[in-house]
């Protein structure tokens, strides 16, 4: 088998990857280990920033994020029982977000990739990536029951954290960056309306809790946990008595409370790999670079990364210059290092340490307080919640 681009993983950054090249007039192949049930049903991130829903409406996939997803021009601060809300579109000049579940963006991608692109290869199991400081690369990979290789001029790994793409680049070639934090989040899925029209990120002394949702009638809720905490532990009950606690306001706000349907503690962590190239090898979204998901920054670096990969080889295709794509680590990281960032003051700013001294928790306030006062600190996390430029 034979193509321009081999990308490894149909996730949303692999299958807009390929719709992107596809628009470009580059040939691709999409190899994806799992079935196609699996990737339109794993729970995943829910916030496109500005920009990435942009990308996404260009490439002829905005239809169903427009009619169904939720626009969002807000988000709501909650510290010692008071509400803040931080308007977007008045302190980034119209910028806002959109609430549309990465099920959602894969699923309407898969189906574009299905009627107009190139092969998508679902229980394609990527093995190892070959030679990818040659001119031709090459993905060895399991496919009904066989082995086959991939021929390419290039690869991308949008494989995640624990796929291949990554090992293929020498150890002593790379620097890792890494965090971890002493909690995680315990998330759930609920049959009930959200209490209220925005997100709204809490900060207690009991810990962080944050409101959000999936549709005008599913609503999604996390409340910060210590690490490795089992998800079945809690019972429903004890859930919303620990959510209503920690959403707490002076005023006569009340949580509604529904049918939990599904409950998953997630670990906490910041990661970076550098660098995000090795030859004809490049790294995109969860194979190069993790976040908190307290900034809702996961889905849109890997966004980020595909469309610098995808402008760069159409300019090499057009200009006949490599310039861009010998750019590509460093044009990417600095957008994932403001990321990192943001999401690191976001998670810093809402969580409680476990070890944390009256002074820090005062300290916290006291950033709350800057931002719920000063226009200049609020405007600093509009921007960085609705996002980084591209490249």
């Amino acid at each position: 088998m034979r193509t321009t681009v081999g990308i490894i993983g149909a996730g949303p950054a692999g299958l807009l990857l390929a719709r992107l090249l596809r628009n470009a007039g580059i040939d691709s192949v999409v190899l994806e280990s799992r079935d196609r049930a699996y990737v339109e049903q794993r729970q995943r991130a829910g916030i496109l920033e500005q920009g990435a829903a942009d990308v996404l409406r260009a490439a002829g996939a905005g239809e169903r994020l427009d009619r169904e997803g939720l626009r969002h021009d807000g988000i709501e601060l909650r510290f010692a029982r008071r509400r803040h809300r931080v308007d977007f579109p008045a302190l980034t000049g119209g910028r806002s977000v959109m609430v549309y579940a990465q099920t959602e963006v894969c699923k309407d991608l898969i189906a574009l990739q299905l009627k107009e692109g190139g092969p998508l290869l679902f229980e394609a199991e990527a093995l190892a990536v070959e030679e990818a400081e040659t001119d031709h690369p090459r993905v060895r990979f399991r496919h009904e029951g066989r082995e086959d290789v991939l021929e390419c001029d290039y690869v991308v790994g949008c494989d995640g954290f624990w796929g291949v793409s990554r090992k293929a680049i020498p150890a002593e070639l790379t620097r890792v960056f890494e965090r971890t934090y002493p909690f995680g989040w315990l998330g759930i899925l609920a049959d009930v309306p959200p209490s209220h029209d925005e997100l709204v990120y809490a900060r207690h002394d009991r810990g962080f809790a944050l409101l959000s949702m999936r549709s005008p009638f599913v609503s999604r809720l996390y409340l910060q946990v210590p690490e490795g905490t089992d998800a079945e532990a809690w019972s429903d009950e004890e859930i919303w008595a620990e959510l209503e606690r920690r959403f707490e306001t002076d005023d006569d706000w009340r949580l509604e409370r529904g049918p939990i349907t599904q409950k998953s503690v997630t670990p906490m962590r910041s990661y970076v790999h550098e660098p995000m190239r090795h030859g004809r090898l490049f790294l995109a979204g969860d194979a190069a670079h993790i976040v908190p998901p307290t900034g809702a920054k996961g889905l849109n670096l890997a966004v980020g990364d595909v469309v610098t990969f995808a402008r760069a080889l159409t300019y090499e295709k057009e200009a006949g210059s490599p310039e861009l794509l010998d750019a590509y680590s460093e044009t990417c990281l600095r957008r994932i290092w403001q990321a990192e960032r943001f999401s690191y003051d976001m998670t810093t700013l809402l969580h409680r340490a476990p070890d944390a001294t009256p002074f820090e928790d005062r300290l916290q306030l006291a950033r709350l307080e800057r931002i719920a006062s000063s226009r200049a600190a609020e405007t600093d996390l509009a921007e960085g919640y609705t996002g980084f430029p591209f490249g």
